[in-house]
C-alpha cells in the first residue's frame, strides 16, 4: 500500500504521538531510522507498523531491517509524507510505530558483580539518551530512573540514544523502589555531589556498585545523599563548579569498568 496523503489517518496518528498525553493513552511511540529501528527488534519489541520513503531508504546501512517485519505492517509513503511525519533529517526514510515495554524493576537481570546506574528526576531528553549510551557502552547491568520528569520513549531520547533504549535494561520507579531492589541485590550506593569530600578515583567500584546522579540544576534530593554509602564527586579545576549530568555520569561508570579491568 503506497500513502500519498497528508490526510491519511494513520499519518496523521504518527504526528499526534510526537505528545506525551498521546504516547501514554494510546501505548505506542515513534522509531525513526534504520539502525534504530534494527534495534528495536533486536530487543523484541512489537512493531505495529513501518512508513518507508523509498527514495531515502535505498540508500540506508541497515537495508535487512525490513525482512524483520511482517509485510503487511510495512506502507510505502512519498516524500512529503515523511518529511510531515519525520523528527530529523538523515534518518534512512524509515519510522516505525511500536508498543513500549513495563520497564519495572523486577524484570531486570543482573550479573553476580553488576554494575548500576541511578538517575533521579532526569528531566532532559537528551541526558538521558546520552546516559543510555553510555550505559550501552559500558555494557552496565542497568539503568534505573527514579521519579523521571520526562519519558522514555520521548523522540529526543530515542534519537539521542542512537537506538540504545532499546539495548540497555531499564527500569523506572520511585526513589524508595529503587533503594530498596538495590539493598536487595546488596548493591553498594554512591551519590554524586559536588560537595562530597572523597574524589571518585579513590572509591573502589570493584564489588555490586551503583552511581545515583542527580538533576545539573538541583543535585540530588536528601533522601539519597542520606542512604547512600559515600558521596563522592569530580575534581572540577577551572571556573565553573560542574559538568553536564551525562558526562559526569560517563566519567563514574568508565572508571568503575577501568577499576574492574574491562
Amino acid at each position: 500500500m503506497h500513502i500519498s496523503s497528508l490526510q491519511n489517518p494513520a499519518i496523521k496518528n504518527v504526528v499526534k504521538l510526537s505528545k506525551s498525553k498521546e504516547r501514554k493513552e494510546q501505548q505506542l511511540f515513534v522509531i525513526e531510522g534504520a539502525r534504530e529501528l534494527s534495534l528495536a527488534c533486536a530487543g523484541s519489541y512489537q512493531v505495529e507498523s513501518v512508513y518507508v520513503f523509498r527514495d531515502m531508504f535505498a540508500k540506508t546501512k541497515y537495508p535487512d531491517v525490513l525482512a524483520r517485519i511482517d509485510d503487511s505492517r510495512i506502507f510505502d509513503i512519498s516524500q512529503a509524507v515523511f518529511q510531515k511525519i519525520a523528527y530529523r533529517e538523515n534518518s534512512d526514510g524509515i519510522i516505525a510505530i511500536a508498543k513500549p515495554k513495563l520497564h519495572s524493576l523486577d524484570q531486570l537481570h543482573v550479573s553476580e558483580n553488576p554494575f548500576v546506574i541511578v538517575l533521579e528526576s532526569v528531566e532532559k531528553p537528551g541526558n538521558l539518551g546520552a546516559i543510555l549510551r553510555t550505559a550501552d557502552a559500558a555494557a552496565v547491568d542497568a539503568l534505573i530512573v527514579c521519579d523521571p520528569q520526562t519519558d522514555l520513549y520521548n523522540p529526543n531520547v530515542i534519537r539521542s540514544s542512537i537506538g540504545t533504549i532499546f539495548t540497555v535494561q531499564t527500569a523506572v520507579c520511585s526513589s524508595r523502589e529503587a533503594l530498596d531492589w538495590l539493598e536487595q541485590h546488596h548493591i553498594v550506593s554512591f551519590a554524586a555531589e559536588l560537595q562530597a569530600s572523597e574524589f571518585y578515583h579513590t572509591v573502589d567500584f570493584r564489588s555490586p556498585s551503583a552511581i545515583v546522579m542527580g538533576t545539573e540544576a538541583d543535585g540530588l534530593t536528601h533522601f539519597w545523599l542520606q542512604h547512600t554509602k559515600k558521596r563522592i564527586k569530580i575534581p572540577m579545576r577551572g571556573k565553573i563548579d560542574s559538568l553536564n549530568v551525562s558526562v559526569s555520569t560517563a566519567i563514574l561508570t568508565f572508571e568503575a569498568m577501568r577499576q574492574r579491568g574491562f
